[in-house]
Protein backbone atom coordinates (compact mmCIF):
# COMPACT_ATOMS: atom_id res chain seq x y z
CA UNK A 1 0.00 0.00 0.00
CA UNK A 2 1.47 3.33 -0.89
CA UNK A 3 0.60 6.39 1.20
CA UNK A 4 1.99 9.82 0.55
CA UNK A 5 0.53 13.42 1.03
CA UNK A 6 -0.60 15.68 -1.82
CA UNK A 7 -1.74 18.89 -2.22
CA UNK A 8 -5.04 20.92 -1.96
CA UNK A 9 -5.97 20.71 -5.46
CA UNK A 10 -5.41 17.06 -7.00
CA UNK A 11 -8.38 15.06 -6.17
CA UNK A 12 -10.41 17.36 -7.34
CA UNK A 13 -8.78 17.81 -10.74
CA UNK A 14 -8.86 13.65 -11.01
CA UNK A 15 -12.88 14.28 -10.34
CA UNK A 16 -13.36 17.16 -12.96
CA UNK A 17 -11.12 15.14 -15.49
CA UNK A 18 -13.84 11.75 -14.95
CA UNK A 19 -16.91 14.13 -14.61
CA UNK A 20 -15.96 15.75 -17.84
CA UNK A 21 -15.26 12.51 -19.25
CA UNK A 22 -18.44 11.49 -18.60
CA UNK A 23 -20.35 14.58 -19.32
CA UNK A 24 -19.00 14.19 -22.92
CA UNK A 25 -19.94 10.83 -23.05
CA UNK A 26 -23.43 10.82 -24.88
CA UNK A 27 -24.05 7.50 -23.58
CA UNK A 28 -24.39 8.64 -20.23
CA UNK A 29 -27.99 10.02 -19.52
CA UNK A 30 -26.95 11.82 -16.33
CA UNK A 31 -23.45 12.14 -15.90
CA UNK A 32 -24.29 14.14 -12.71
CA UNK A 33 -26.60 11.87 -11.01
CA UNK A 34 -25.23 11.05 -7.87
CA UNK A 35 -26.57 8.98 -4.74
CA UNK A 36 -27.23 10.48 -1.12
CA UNK A 37 -26.87 8.68 1.46
CA UNK A 38 -28.63 10.81 4.97
CA UNK A 39 -29.23 9.45 8.09
CA UNK A 40 -31.16 9.95 11.05
CA UNK A 41 -29.96 10.92 14.82
CA UNK A 42 -31.05 6.98 15.65
CA UNK A 43 -28.41 5.82 12.73
CA UNK A 44 -31.12 5.36 10.64
CA UNK A 45 -29.80 5.41 7.39
CA UNK A 46 -31.43 6.59 3.91
CA UNK A 47 -30.34 7.47 0.21
CA UNK A 48 -31.83 8.98 -2.71
CA UNK A 49 -30.65 9.83 -6.62
CA UNK A 50 -29.90 13.81 -6.92
CA UNK A 51 -28.41 15.98 -9.26
CA UNK A 52 -24.66 17.09 -8.45
CA UNK A 53 -24.93 20.87 -9.64
CA UNK A 54 -21.12 22.91 -9.17
CA UNK A 55 -18.29 21.31 -7.23
CA UNK A 56 -15.00 23.08 -6.41
CA UNK A 57 -12.04 22.36 -4.34
CA UNK A 58 -14.54 23.60 -1.39
CA UNK A 59 -17.15 20.82 -2.28
CA UNK A 60 -19.32 19.42 -4.00
CA UNK A 61 -22.98 21.54 -4.41
CA UNK A 62 -27.31 20.40 -4.53
CA UNK A 63 -30.02 21.63 -3.87
CA UNK A 64 -33.00 20.71 -2.03
CA UNK A 65 -36.05 21.53 -0.09
CA UNK A 66 -35.39 22.13 3.56
CA UNK A 67 -38.20 20.53 4.62
CA UNK A 68 -38.09 17.47 2.67
CA UNK A 69 -36.74 14.33 4.33
CA UNK A 70 -32.97 14.57 3.20
CA UNK A 71 -33.24 17.99 4.35
CA UNK A 72 -34.66 17.03 7.94
CA UNK A 73 -31.78 14.32 7.86
CA UNK A 74 -29.12 16.72 7.47
CA UNK A 75 -30.87 19.22 9.67
CA UNK A 76 -29.84 16.49 12.22
CA UNK A 77 -26.54 14.62 11.36
CA UNK A 78 -24.49 16.53 9.01
CA UNK A 79 -22.45 13.74 7.94
CA UNK A 80 -22.83 11.97 4.59
CA UNK A 81 -21.63 10.28 1.83
CA UNK A 82 -22.18 10.81 -1.94
CA UNK A 83 -21.66 8.00 -4.96
CA UNK A 84 -21.14 8.48 -8.36
CA UNK A 85 -20.91 5.73 -11.10
CA UNK A 86 -20.11 5.93 -14.50
CA UNK A 87 -20.55 2.22 -16.13
CA UNK A 88 -19.05 2.32 -19.22
CA UNK A 89 -16.02 3.85 -17.99
CA UNK A 90 -15.92 1.02 -15.03
CA UNK A 91 -15.43 4.32 -12.79
CA UNK A 92 -16.61 5.02 -9.24
CA UNK A 93 -16.31 7.82 -6.97
CA UNK A 94 -17.03 7.55 -3.58
CA UNK A 95 -17.00 10.81 -0.93
CA UNK A 96 -17.58 11.74 2.68
CA UNK A 97 -17.90 14.70 4.70
CA UNK A 98 -20.00 16.88 6.29
CA UNK A 99 -22.30 19.20 4.57
CA UNK A 100 -22.34 23.35 5.72
CA UNK A 101 -25.82 25.71 3.55
CA UNK A 102 -24.46 27.37 0.48
CA UNK A 103 -24.45 31.21 0.50
CA UNK A 104 -28.23 32.99 -0.26
CA UNK A 105 -26.25 34.24 -3.69
CA UNK A 106 -25.79 31.14 -4.45
CA UNK A 107 -29.17 29.60 -3.43
CA UNK A 108 -30.22 32.73 -5.06
CA UNK A 109 -28.31 32.56 -8.34
CA UNK A 110 -28.81 28.03 -9.02
CA UNK A 111 -32.50 28.83 -8.41
CA UNK A 112 -33.17 31.94 -11.00
CA UNK A 113 -31.17 29.66 -13.73
CA UNK A 114 -34.32 27.14 -13.89
CA UNK A 115 -37.18 26.36 -15.80
CA UNK A 116 -39.97 28.89 -14.78
CA UNK A 117 -41.91 25.32 -14.44
CA UNK A 118 -39.54 23.95 -12.04
CA UNK A 119 -39.44 27.15 -10.05
CA UNK A 120 -43.15 27.01 -9.34
CA UNK A 121 -42.93 23.11 -9.23
CA UNK A 122 -40.74 24.19 -5.82
CA UNK A 123 -43.04 26.37 -4.56
CA UNK A 124 -46.14 23.54 -4.93
CA UNK A 125 -44.45 20.78 -3.75
CA UNK A 126 -44.75 19.92 -0.19
CA UNK A 127 -41.68 17.58 -0.84
CA UNK A 128 -41.86 14.03 1.11
CA UNK A 129 -44.85 14.83 2.46
CA UNK A 130 -48.34 12.04 1.59
CA UNK A 131 -50.62 13.55 -0.05
CA UNK A 132 -54.41 12.14 -0.56
CA UNK A 133 -53.96 12.35 -5.36
CA UNK A 134 -52.44 13.28 -7.86
CA UNK A 135 -54.86 15.75 -8.46
CA UNK A 136 -53.66 17.42 -5.45
CA UNK A 137 -50.24 18.32 -6.43
CA UNK A 138 -51.63 19.38 -9.77
CA UNK A 139 -54.22 22.22 -7.84
CA UNK A 140 -51.36 23.21 -5.96
CA UNK A 141 -49.20 23.83 -9.04
CA UNK A 142 -52.02 25.53 -10.86
CA UNK A 143 -52.22 27.92 -7.78
CA UNK A 144 -48.80 28.91 -7.66
CA UNK A 145 -48.98 29.51 -11.18
CA UNK A 146 -51.53 31.75 -10.92
CA UNK A 147 -50.19 33.48 -7.75
CA UNK A 148 -47.46 34.33 -9.76
CA UNK A 149 -48.49 35.29 -12.82
CA UNK A 150 -46.86 38.36 -14.94
CA UNK A 151 -44.18 38.52 -12.21
CA UNK A 152 -40.79 36.36 -11.36
CA UNK A 153 -40.89 33.72 -9.15
CA UNK A 154 -38.45 33.68 -6.56
CA UNK A 155 -36.79 31.56 -4.24
CA UNK A 156 -39.14 30.49 -1.40
CA UNK A 157 -37.55 30.39 2.45
CA UNK A 158 -37.90 26.73 2.32
CA UNK A 159 -35.71 25.73 -0.81
CA UNK A 160 -32.06 25.93 -0.58
CA UNK A 161 -28.76 24.17 -1.31
CA UNK A 162 -25.84 21.98 0.71
CA UNK A 163 -21.90 21.87 0.22
CA UNK A 164 -20.79 18.50 0.97
CA UNK A 165 -17.49 19.28 2.52
CA UNK A 166 -15.37 15.89 1.32
CA UNK A 167 -12.95 14.43 4.39
CA UNK A 168 -12.26 11.49 2.01
CA UNK A 169 -12.40 10.76 -1.51
CA UNK A 170 -11.83 6.84 -3.11
CA UNK A 171 -11.74 6.29 -7.05
CA UNK A 172 -12.38 3.10 -8.56
CA UNK A 173 -11.62 1.78 -11.43
CA UNK A 174 -12.80 -1.72 -12.93
CA UNK A 175 -10.04 -4.16 -13.64
CA UNK A 176 -10.39 -7.80 -14.78
CA UNK A 177 -10.96 -10.94 -12.30
CA UNK A 178 -12.37 -8.59 -9.98
CA UNK A 179 -8.94 -6.82 -9.76
CA UNK A 180 -10.01 -3.62 -9.06
CA UNK A 181 -7.83 -0.13 -8.68
CA UNK A 182 -8.60 1.44 -5.75
CA UNK A 183 -7.31 5.35 -4.43
CA UNK A 184 -7.79 6.71 -1.12
CA UNK A 185 -7.50 10.85 -0.97
CA UNK A 186 -7.98 11.11 2.76
CA UNK A 187 -8.34 15.08 3.87
CA UNK A 188 -5.91 16.39 6.79
CA UNK A 189 -5.42 19.92 8.35
CA UNK A 190 -2.19 20.59 5.07
CA UNK A 191 -3.74 18.53 2.12
CA UNK A 192 -4.07 14.65 1.31
CA UNK A 193 -2.79 11.59 1.99
CA UNK A 194 -3.21 9.40 -0.67
CA UNK A 195 -3.39 5.45 -0.21
CA UNK A 196 -3.83 2.88 -2.67
CA UNK A 197 -6.14 0.27 -1.16
CA UNK A 198 -6.97 -3.49 -2.10
CA UNK A 199 -9.80 -3.85 -4.21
Amino acid sequence: MIQDKVNHKIPFEIFEKWFNEASNNSKIIEPSAMCLATSTLDNKPSSRMILLKKFDERGFCFYTNLTSRKGQELKQNPNVALCFYWGIFGRQVRIEGEIEPVSTAEADEYFASRRRESRIGAWASKQSQKMKNWQEFENRIKEMSEQFENQEVARPVFWSGFRVKPRAIEFWEEGDFRIHHRHLYEKTLDGWNVSEIYP
